[in-house]
């Protein structure tokens, strides 16, 4: 019922900066949290920054300082604002948002759904 859309991503050398877009469309009566996950390579996926309807946000301690979440609750999108990247940064991101919405006559609250994912390579 939700389709995320990632867009941003690319190659920057090290000190770089990267700005990630996801855009959320479909049928859904509310977005709950909306967050950048990542994946490198041999590595589990790992939460990068979320951010609540109320704009309240959380990072991993890694880029604390360097990244910056927001979103806008009128278009539906979120951003990831990528400065200081560093090559330990590379990975596929993820857009993962929970919405609300209904199907024929079932309600869904809090659904998970997941963007097809954008690379991010910092190297020089």
């Amino acid at each position: 019922q939700v389709q995320l859309v990632e867009s941003g991503g690319g190659l920057v050398q090290p000190g770089g900066s990267l700005r990630l877009s996801c855009a959320a469309s479909g049928r859904f009566i509310r977005i709950n949290v909306m967050a950048w996950y990542r994946q490198a390579p041999g590595k589990q996926r790992e939460l990068v920054a979320a951010v609540t309807a109320a704009r309240q946000t959380n990072y991993t301690n890694s880029v604390k300082g360097r990244f910056t979440i927001s979103r806008d609750n009128v278009k539906n999108v979120v951003y990831l604002q990528m400065n200081s990247l560093e090559p330990e940064d590379s990975a596929v991101y993820y857009c993962y948002a929970e919405a609300n919405y209904y199907s024929g006559m079932a309600y869904f609250e809090r659904a998970a759904h997941w963007g097809q994912g954008t690379q991010v390579t910092v190297s020089s």
